[in-house]
């Protein structure tokens, strides 16, 4: 959906975004302080992302949390189109997961979409997307999930399960819904048009209320979903939706792993991240020490503070020292990315050694563990 100088849609985001004229624009609800105070007050604690209001809007989450409190239970269920690096921004929506899963003790379920990624590039080959995909794999396991309560899959691997609420999804699903809702036209190919009946099938993997933390950009195939679901005896999906970690170099749009200087990969080692934050890091502050020191920084461009915000820098604390200090102009721009620097290169050396571990788990989290082997043994009525 375009509006003003910005546009948010599943494959692109663009400009400035103003969240609150989005949450008006998609429908959606913004998540209010009491209901972030009735999650902490369930599971004991808030995750720093939920905290700092990075997720931020919702469809039906107050009803998941009523769900959980009158022992009904739901489940959890997020993917990835596979690419050929993941990039910090990635790895928002998997770890907040990881969290919900660990606070909640409920089933997740990681769709790998190697068939989309395939159809909708005309660069790419199938082998190639379905090799994304295991790499991808590694990254989503290190994020920290229940091996006995996850279950990721690939399409292309799992569509003999898939298809037959596939079907039945389509066949509730118009051309022109398809088409208005994803801007498709007569040049679109029929994989395309097909595909959201697929992403919607995981929504109905359980008879309990489905919940999707993604980034709000994912939000049109949800609401195709809600249309049909209870039609077909399956619970409107709930959604909480995150902000976009902006890229490196502007406070615009998303980090893209099409534009190196725009993102930290997960593969980038110390001296590459030092490099990337210190050169293309965009900064709010003065272009001189005099004037930093007189007039202090812009926070609402200043990309590194953004990242210590977003998660980077949990202590709630420290944050607030550096956002006084770097406003005041106390603290400069320099300062500010080295600690950027440091605290990404914390968060990288912790995912590379839990990925490296994740290397003898795949076949458990795709097929051998209790959630996988009871899911590839299901095929749906």
């Amino acid at each position: 959906m375009a509006e003003g100088n910005y546009t948010v849609t599943p494959w692109e985001v663009k400009g400035k975004v103003d969240y609150d004229k989005l949450i008006i624009q998609f429908g959606t609800q913004k998540i209010t302080d009491q209901l972030r105070e009735e999650i902490k007050n369930v599971v004991g604690d808030m995750h720093v992302m939920l905290r700092r209001e990075i997720f931020f809007s919702h469809r039906d989450l107050d009803l998941v949390i009523k769900d959980w409190k009158e022992g009904k239970g739901f489940f959890l269920y997020t993917g990835r189109a596979p690419s050929l690096g993941m990039h910090i921004g990635h790895m928002i929506p998997f770890l907040f997961t990881a969290w919900l899963q660990q606070k909640f003790g409920v089933n997740v379920y990681i769709e790998i979409t190697d068939d989309e990624k395939f159809m909708r590039n005309l660069d790419y080959s199938l082998d190639q997307t379905r090799q994304w995909a295991l790499d991808n794999i590694l990254d989503i396991i290190a994020a920290g999930f229940d091996l006995d309560k996850t279950f990721i899959f690939q399409d292309t691997e799992y569509i003999r399960n898939m298809y037959p609420m596939a079907i039945k999804i389509a066949k509730k699903l118009t051309f022109s819904e398809v088409k208005a809702t994803f801007g498709l036209d007569v040049s679109s190919n029929i994989g395309i048009i097909f595909y959201p009946a697929l992403q919607i099938v995981p929504t109905m993997f359980e008879k309990r209320r489905c919940l999707i933390p993604a980034g709000i950009d994912q939000d049109p195939y949800w609401r195709l979903q809600r249309d049909i679901a209870e039609s077909l005896g399956y619970f409107k999906a709930a959604q909480i939706h995150s902000k976009f970690l902006p890229p490196l170099n502007g406070p615009e749009g998303k980090m893209s792993s099409s534009i190196p200087e725009s993102a930290i990969y997960l593969t980038d080692d110390p001296k590459t991240v030092e490099k990337k934050i210190m050169k293309y890091a965009f900064s709010g502050g003065q272009p001189t020490v005099e004037l930093q020191r007189k007039f202090g920084a812009n926070l609402e461009i200043d990309v590194p503070y953004q990242w210590l915000y977003y998660f980077f820098e949990e202590n709630d604390e420290e944050v607030k020292r550096i956002e006084e200090e770097y406003r005041s102009g106390k603290m400069l721009t320099g300062e500010v990315k080295q600690i950027l620097v440091q605290r990404v290169n914390e968060f990288l050396e912790r995912h590379r050694e839990r990925r490296e571990k994740a290397k003898d788990l795949v076949k458990d989290f795709k097929y051998e563990g209790k959630l996988a082997k009871m899911m590839w043994e299901k095929i749906h009525e």
